[in-house]
């Protein structure tokens, strides 16, 4: 076993194993994709959203709620260049996936979403109904 061999993580040479073997590369295939970093953080007016995809523009990203399901699809745009040979890369050339399930307290109409260089911010408002409210006593 060389040097190189022994520095290269094991999963990254299983993903380019996989891809030379069935001469697809990993975002080809349906069934994989990778589960983007995100946090989530609350204030009394919404919950705020912050998913890092690098490598996504705008144009390969897709946010939708569909049955109370919150899901967020990230290609990136990276091509091989022409007679390049890949000795070590550290991250796959594989979709980003993300599925959350919100309950029904977001106000799915009002949800905007902003994409800055690689890092996805995204408000979910809270509904009316479960928004903190000072009551008056008569």
């Amino acid at each position: 076993m060389t040097l190189f061999n022994q520095l290269v993580p094991r999963l990254s040479r299983a993903v380019s194993r996989r891809e030379s073997d069935s001469g697809t590369s990993a975002a080809a295939d349906s069934d994989y994709a990778i589960k983007p970093l995100y946090e989530l953080k609350e204030t009394d007016e919404a919950w705020g959203l912050t998913v890092h995809l690098p490598g996504v523009a705008k144009d390969g990203l897709e946010i939708s709620v569909e049955e109370n399901v919150l899901s967020i699809r990230g290609r990136r745009a990276w091509a091989k260049p022409e007679a390049w040979t890949q000795l070590y890369r550290e991250s796959v050339d594989a979709p980003f996936a993300l599925a959350l399930e919100p309950d029904n307290s977001v106000d799915v109409d009002q949800i905007r979403a902003e994409l800055n260089d690689g890092v996805l911010r995204v408000s979910l408002p809270k509904a009316e109904a479960v928004k903190p409210r000072k009551i008056a006593v008569k």
